[in-house]
């Protein structure tokens, strides 16, 4: 864990204002390494920071790759496909993209593709016609359920919910939100009421106003889900300014080091995330493999070696889960916010 901690304050301290970061990347070309950009939804979030950590510790360990580490300031497709057209001028040799839409990248990472670029999408996916693989953090189903199952324990699986989500066309986001609502079918949640489903478009200042918008809209308010690591943060600080704090129940997926100040003092008691560092160093780790040939061209059934995060294999659709979400509550809060 130290290294995380040591190799984060590193690349902090050094990033680039453009957003690039790649250990020698300026002469990359000349010395026939390889340069796989990874590409955010916004620069800025913490959670994508980390990917970038975890990205960079695995072109280290491979040896010959520099990671090139860019986002728009805002999570917009039209931003993604702007920086992805600038990356290709660059001659990058993969792409491992968290789309801001799952439609509007294909076009561009298509003529990726075509130009003998690799093309996986993580954590928010693209379209399969636009990707060759898709890493899922974990499994959308286990994901989806397992938030209305926390919730409906908090609020003893009564009483009315919301959920907070980051923008209504991040792929992810609306695919765990429909196995939440199936999840909300079964009987033993007969005495649970959805109210709303609300769109902070994963900005802190706009994800605090839909959260304030919930406590006025629905004064019954007993529960929020926020599967959106910018969302729960800016839900927690307004439970904390309007003294909701402890009186409407909070979870969702959160960064460690964004909430363990609401995790020690209550206002939110559990929440989950897969680690992001291992997210960026398992989807650097098959972009190398992509681009090296190990796997020709991927399939259900594959596998790839991904260093310290042992096999990954592929499933329907071209879809790879890393893991399984991990849960933090007070009593593992501080370990892992000195991490991420």
């Amino acid at each position: 864990m130290r290294r995380y901690v040591l190799l984060a304050a590193l690349l902090i301290g050094s990033l680039a204002p453009s957003g690039l970061y790649a250990a020698g990347s300026a002469e990359g070309a000349a010395t026939g390494r390889l340069k796989i950009a990874l590409v955010v939804k916004n620069l800025g979030n913490s959670f994508f920071d980390a990917v970038r950590d975890g990205g960079v510790e695995a072109a280290n360990e491979i040896g010959n790759v520099d990671v090139i580490y860019q986002g728009p300031s805002t999570p917009t497709a039209e931003g993604q496909i702007e920086i992805i057209d600038s990356l290709l001028a660059q001659k990058v040799n993969a792409l491992a993209i968290s789309a801001d839409d799952v439609d509007a990248l294909v076009p561009i990472t298509k003529k990726a593709m075509k130009e003998g670029v690799k093309v996986i999408s993580f954590d928010s996916a693209i379209a399969p016609s636009g990707r060759e693989l898709h890493l899922a953090p974990s499994d959308d189903e286990l994901i989806g359920r397992s938030q209305i199952q926390t919730i409906a324990r908090m609020i003893g699986y009564r009483g009315e919910i919301a959920i907070l989500s980051a923008s209504s066309q991040a792929t992810n986001q609306n695919v765990w939100i429909g196995w939440m609502k199936r999840e909300l079918q079964d009987p033993k949640y007969s005495a649970m009421k959805l109210d709303a489903v609300v769109y902070g478009d994963d900005l802190s200042d706009e994800s605090y106003r839909q959260a304030m918008g919930l406590f006025k809209s629905y004064p019954n308010l007993r529960g929020i889900v926020c599967p959106t690591t910018v969302g729960i943060s800016a839900t927690a600080k307004a439970l904390e300014d309007t003294g909701l704090a402890g009186k409407i129940a909070l979870t969702g997926l959160g960064l460690p080091s964004e909430m363990k100040q609401y995790i020690k003092d209550g206002t939110c008691t559990q929440m989950a995330l897969w680690n992001p560092i291992d997210l960026g160093y398992t989807a650097v780790m098959i972009a190398d493999d992509l681009i090296k040939g190990n796997i020709a061209e991927v399939a259900p059934g594959d596998v790839f070696e991904a260093g310290r995060m042992g096999v990954i294999r592929v499933g329907d659709g071209n879809v790879a889960v890393m893991s399984t979400p991990f849960v933090f509550d007070a009593g593992n809060i501080d370990k892992f916010a000195s991490i991420y």
